[in-house]
């Protein structure tokens, strides 16, 4: 198991709500070292190309995070996980808000316009690795995160100009 791999208590919890089959033919990879290797992709932001062997083919996991994000599994998935969570009373009310101010140097106008690959703000462990986080609330906060990139990523497709022919 990798640093920032499932767990087997997260598995446990993810594993009843997972899609049965792929409604195409044959049967799928297994979902727990597909998941993973998108959940290492997130975290990284490696290129798909680039994942380890450990995940499987790097086509089949960009392919299933694809078909997931499209048809809505990853909103899904979060939704339920979140809501088994809540019920467990594993999810308090509370918000943090930040007063902060940070402003930009003069000549950082015009920088890239894509958000930089999401880092862990205390620059240490990853999630999961707190050690008083529940798996629910370790869980929810990946898939929170895998949900923000694949709608990061439909919105880029959405205003990019289309491919022709």
């Amino acid at each position: 198991m990798g640093r920032g791999d499932l767990t087997d208590a997260e598995w446990e919890r993810l594993r009843p709500f997972l899609p049965a089959g792929n409604r195409r033919c044959g049967r799928w990879r297994d979902h727990r070292q597909v998941i993973d290797g998108i959940l290492h992709r997130v975290r990284t932001g490696v290129h798909w190309r680039d994942l380890h062997e450990r995940f499987g083919p790097w086509k089949t996991v960009h392919e299933r995070h694809r078909l997931w994000s499209a048809d809505g599994t990853w909103e899904r998935l979060l939704q339920r996980v979140q809501t088994e969570a809540d019920a467990a009373g594993d999810i308090d009310g509370d918000i943090t808000v930040d007063s902060t101010i940070v402003r930009a140097h003069q000549h950082a106008a015009g920088a890239r316009t894509d958000p930089p690959p999401a880092l862990d703000p205390k620059g240490g462990a990853g999630p999961g690795e707190h050690r008083d986080e529940t798996p629910w609330q370790s869980l929810v906060a990946r898939l929170a995160e895998v949900v923000r990139e694949a709608r990061a990523s439909a919105a880029r497709a959405a205003a990019s100009p289309p491919r022709s022919v």
